[in-house]
């Protein structure tokens, strides 16, 4: 049984990386594009950074992008050591656009955070170090939903007392993406009145629901006549070892946009000796930040008639 759940969830993490195209809408309804103002066939991009908060060296790097490159928003692991930080940075820069990464794992091999939530309260969220679960596979092995629930709760109220004014919410790994977790995840967000970040139910998201006997398309019908807002591309995966071979995908992904709403995901660092102990994904965090903290690739973007938006303005029509 453990090792069908591991596989299967390894499967779906797999699959929500790939570039979703969005499930036709109704004739007669507006599209996500026109709810915001624009043009159904205008081009509008997201991008993304995850992971403030994890460190020093991903804040310093989160921050310059968002203030002198491409990065329209973000979002924060409150569990992590270095919230404080970004908190503080948010307190000072009301008008910055981030949101909550709502946290599960601690995936690196020493450096590690704990649930926010006292561990008693909630046991299925550790390992046997007390430390969150490395893994995905490992949280749907030990985690209730309720004390699922009980932690990301938890996190937005932690985030609140910090100054912190989310304007969105994700899942950091895809960890509430997973069928049990799902309902958590909105009921929870329409709750606090929080936008989620939510992909259309695609072919491939589709498949990754039956795995666990979930019916994505009923529940994107529910969720939407809720008021809940759907992206309608998704981009999670990148390629290329070097920076030019990154940004060469990057810059091709970008010229074919299709209509619609896209968000990028990046994950950003500094080259330091901080990110190098942290992580073995130091070089591909560096190169993404040389991609989209560059100047260069906002005007690159904007060459082209996409227009950058992030949650602060795509909240606005969540819930309505």
């Amino acid at each position: 049984m453990i090792s069908v759940l591991k596989s299967a969830a390894v499967a779906v993490v797999a699959l929500a990386g790939l570039t979703l195209s969005p499930s036709a809408n109704a004739a007669d309804a507006p599209t996500v594009a026109e709810r915001l103002g624009y043009k159904a066939t205008d081009r509008l991009l997201i991008i993304h950074a995850d992971d403030a908060g994890m460190c020093h060296s991903v804040n310093v790097a989160t921050i310059d992008a968002m203030e002198k490159g491409a990065v329209t928003c973000a979002s924060i692991m409150v569990p992590c050591p270095w919230m404080p930080e970004i908190a503080e940075y948010c307190r000072n820069h009301p008008n910055a656009d981030f949101g909550l990464h709502l946290t599960l794992t601690a995936e690196w091999q020493n450096y590690r955070w704990r649930p926010v939530v006292p561990i008693p309260e909630a046991p299925g969220l550790v390992d046997e170090q007390g430390f969150l679960h490395h893994e995905v596979p490992d949280v749907l092995m030990h985690a209730k939903p309720a004390e699922i629930e009980k932690e990301v709760r938890a996190q937005i109220a932690r985030a609140k007392e910090f100054g912190i004014k989310p304007t969105h919410v994700d899942s950091h790994m895809g960890t509430l993406f997973m069928g049990p977790y799902y309902p958590v995840y909105t009921s929870v967000a329409k709750d606090t009145g929080i936008m989620p970040m939510l992909p259309y139910p695609t072919t491939a998201r589709i498949a990754q629901a039956k795995m666990f006997g979930f019916d994505a398309v009923a529940t994107h019908k529910k969720l939407a006549k809720e008021g809940f807002v759907f992206l309608d591309m998704l981009s999670e995966t990148s390629k290329g070892d070097t920076l030019e071979e990154r940004r060469s995908f990057y810059m091709d992904v970008i010229k074919n946009l299709k209509p619609g709403v896209t968000e990028i995901i990046v994950h950003l660092s500094l080259n330091d000796e901080e990110a190098k102990h942290i992580t073995n994904s130091w070089q591909t965090r560096y190169n993404e930040y040389k991609i989209f903290g560059d100047p260069k690739t906002r005007a690159y973007i904007e060459s082209l008639g996409i227009k950058l938006i992030g949650y602060k303005e795509l909240s606005k029509i969540a819930f309505k």
